[in-house]
Formats: C-alpha cells, structure tokens, sequence
C-alpha cells in the first residue's frame, strides 16, 4: 500500500486559494478548482478540463479527491435507512449511516435526508453501551476524510445531505482540530454549505473540546451523552465522567446554554437495571431544567458481546411520562436500521473481526 495522499476535500476557497498562490498560480484557478470538486463531483484531476495540464499534474501527484472508499452498504428492511461503511487510504475501516427525509401526508418531505459521520477509528473513550470502542482506538480522522463521508452519501443516495450529525463513531471534540477544519468546509457555501443550525455535534462530555466549539462561534446544535443524571450511574456506564465528571460538565453546558443559539439535546439511551428506573428519571429531569434542555430518550439498541439489557417499551413510556410531568421536553427515539447493525460501531466490528 503506498503512501497516503492528502485531499482536496479538507480545503475551504481561502485555503485553496494560499495553496495554490504557493505553488505559483493566481486566485481565480482556486474558483475553477472549487467549481470541479464541488459543483462537479469530479473524482479524477483529468476531468479539471479547463486547468493548464501542468497544474493538473501538479495537483494529482500531492492530492486525492477520494480519502475513502465505499466497500460495503447495508439497508434496513423498514424505512430505508443505509450504513455505509468504507476503506481509508491506510486500510482501516469507518462507517456512516444515511437517514432519509420522512414521507408525511400527502407526500410531503417531513424531515430532511440526514447523514451520521463518524471522527475517529474506533474510539478510547469506552462507553458502556457503544460497539466503536470494542476493538480499540485506532487513530483520529483527518477533516478530508469527514468530509469525503458527506460526499460518498450523497453519491450513494443520489441526493444532496442537508442535516448532519456528528454522531457515529468516535468523539468529535477529542479530534476538534480536524472537527472544525472540516466543518469550515461543510460550512462554505462554496463547498457543501450546510448550514449550521443544520448541523449537530454529539459529545461525551470533553470539556476542553466543548470550550474549543463554543470559540467558534457558529450557531451548531449540541447533543450531550448523558446517560446518568449523577456521578454513580454516569461513571458506570461512560468512563469519560471520571476525567470531566458531572461538576465540570454542567458548568461547562450552562454557559452553552446561555450563549447558544438552540437549546441543548440530552442523548439518554435507556438500560434496564441501570439507568431506566423512574427515580433515575426525576433526577434527569432536574438536570434538563437546570440547563433549560430537551431530552432524547433511545431504548438501548442490543450489541453483541456487551451484557446490557433493553428495557420493556412499557418501562420506557414509563420513564418518558415522568419528564413530561415535570415539564422537560421529551422525544423517545427508536434506532432505525436495529436490523443493519445500526449502532455506531457494529458495522465495522463484523468487518474487522472478520480480517
């Protein structure tokens, strides 16, 4: 395997613009090359018919237009939800999952097509519930191969992402240098042009990183995995809160909170004997108040080798009920893609226990 080429994908129009004024040519051949990787989709330099031969020879012995490959897409029977899982350049493997716009009456688009990426090989933070961490971490993506996950969805489901979530494997704000790179990419208009208040960071509760994203100052969604409303039950199920235990994290998300544009989400997957008991869910619902969040309810979805039990649906209306008493914003999500291996990890888990 040779040696891996950097990519085009991680440069927004001003840094392509200071790339190739380095290499000798003027502003406007930074707008061609934009217009060929964005507007195009091209995958080859050869197609950039309107660039001199020489640049393009320049530009394809120092870069690749595809950091990825897709290898493998599995859809689920209900709702048409696809997980994609594709070979970086050094042979390791990362997955994403396509989530497609909701049909309501009429025919009409209720939702938008979106799009969980992933920001690490595997992932060290080692949450209890989650199949990314059981094979280890392995290293952190670079901005190009983020983005190079958006342009594969969008060839794959022939259609454009419009909502995105950073929610697959990894935490996102352990690898917040190539997370806001890339989102500066995302971001351009000129480039993917996602909007922010169609974009949301997950997060374990990295607080350093949380700090990094709130400097850049773009009105981005934030999604917290809670999954515990006190230290006890956070640390049994997500060792990160040893490292930023629920003392440093709510602090943290309370200055989110006042100087974000959206309320935040609190991610809570519910599991039998350990976090889905009803006094587990006034102790939430405090937390909620306290932060003026919403809460996403997600009934714990099976992974193999992992001992953890879903509870009964009638445990999780149960639960569900009390927040909405106490007035806290309340969703219950159910995994679409169960049938997939869904889960963020499992995909790559068959693929690399396999080799």
């Amino acid at each position: 395997m040779g040696a891996a080429l950097d990519s085009l994908l991680e440069y927004d129009r001003a840094a392509l613009v200071e790339l190739l004024g380095s290499l000798g040519h003027k502003a406007f051949r930074a707008t061609q090359v934009m217009e060929w990787v964005w507007r195009h989709r091209v995958a080859d330099f050869s197609a950039m018919t309107n660039l001199p031969p020489g640049l393009r020879g320049e530009l394809a012995a120092r870069f690749t237009l595809r950091p990825l490959e897709v290898v493998e897409v599995s859809e689920s029977a209900v709702g048409s939800t696809r997980k994609f899982l594709s070979r970086l350049q050094d042979g390791h493997f990362v997955e994403s999952v396509i989530i497609p716009a909701a049909v309501g009456r009429g025919g009409a688009h209720s939702s938008r097509m979106t799009l969980c990426v992933s920001s690490q090989v595997g992932c060290k933070f080692g949450c209890r519930f989650c199949a990314s961490g059981l094979l280890g971490f392995t290293r952190n993506l670079t901005a190009s191969e983020i983005v190079a996950q958006i342009v594969a969805a969008e060839e794959i489901a022939g259609e454009r992402v419009d909502n995105l979530v950073f929610m697959g494997m990894g935490e996102p704000l352990d690898n917040v240098d190539n997370l806001l790179r890339a989102l500066t990419v995302i971001l351009d208009q000129q480039a993917l042009g996602i909007g922010a208040r169609h974009i949301t960071v997950s997060t374990s509760g990295n607080v350093p990183g949380l700090r990094r994203l709130a400097a850049f100052g773009r009105p981005l969604r934030l999604a917290v995995s809670l999954h515990g409303a006190d230290d006890a039950v956070r640390s049994r199920v997500m060792p990160v809160n040893r490292k930023w235990p629920l003392g440093e994290l709510l602090p943290a998300l309370r200055e989110w909170s006042r100087t974000g544009k959206h309320m935040i989400t609190l991610e809570y997957i519910l599991i039998r004997d350990v976090n889905a008991m009803l006094p587990e869910a006034y102790k939430l619902a405090a937390v909620a108040r306290d932060l003026d969040a919403k809460v996403n309810l997600i009934p714990y979805n099976t992974v193999e080798g992992l001992p953890w039990v879903r509870p009964s649906e009638e445990e999780c209306r149960a639960f569900c009920r009390v927040l909405v008493r106490e007035h806290v914003p309340v969703t219950m999500r159910y995994e679409k893609g169960h049938d997939i291996n869904a889960a963020c990890g499992q995909l790559r888990l068959r693929r690399e226990s396999r080799l």
